[in-house]
């Protein structure tokens, strides 16, 4: 049985960067340096968000959004689902006390 907190499944949501790295780029026959050419950033910033290291910010998926053709939405919506089950994880002792205001009163 998969265990879930509220309707969120345990397995981690993929990075975008993953998805970049993994369906992306080698669907597009591109090379990392190709792939940063086009997106007007250094081949380094996009290394950090395929390796993982950095999140994709509104800005990136602008940029993204616009060379894989399927708008920012997309890739802003990973990364948040990423962000937040790894919060959820982070904090889960730290917001166990908090109450919930239908339960306070």
């Amino acid at each position: 049985m998969v265990e879930t907190i509220g309707t969120r499944i345990e397995r981690a949501p993929t990075h975008p960067g993953a998805v970049l790295r993994e369906d992306v780029l080698p669907a597009a026959g591109m090379s990392v340096t190709e792939a940063a050419a086009n997106l007007r950033i250094s081949r380094q910033s996009l290394h950090r968000i395929l390796a993982e290291k950095a999140a994709v910010s509104p800005e990136m998926a602008v940029r993204i959004g616009k060379f894989c053709g399927n708008g920012p939405a997309v890739w802003l919506r990973m990364q948040q689902a990423y962000d937040l089950w790894h919060a959820e994880r982070a904090m889960r002792d730290e917001v166990a006390s908090i109450p919930t205001i239908r339960d306070a009163a």
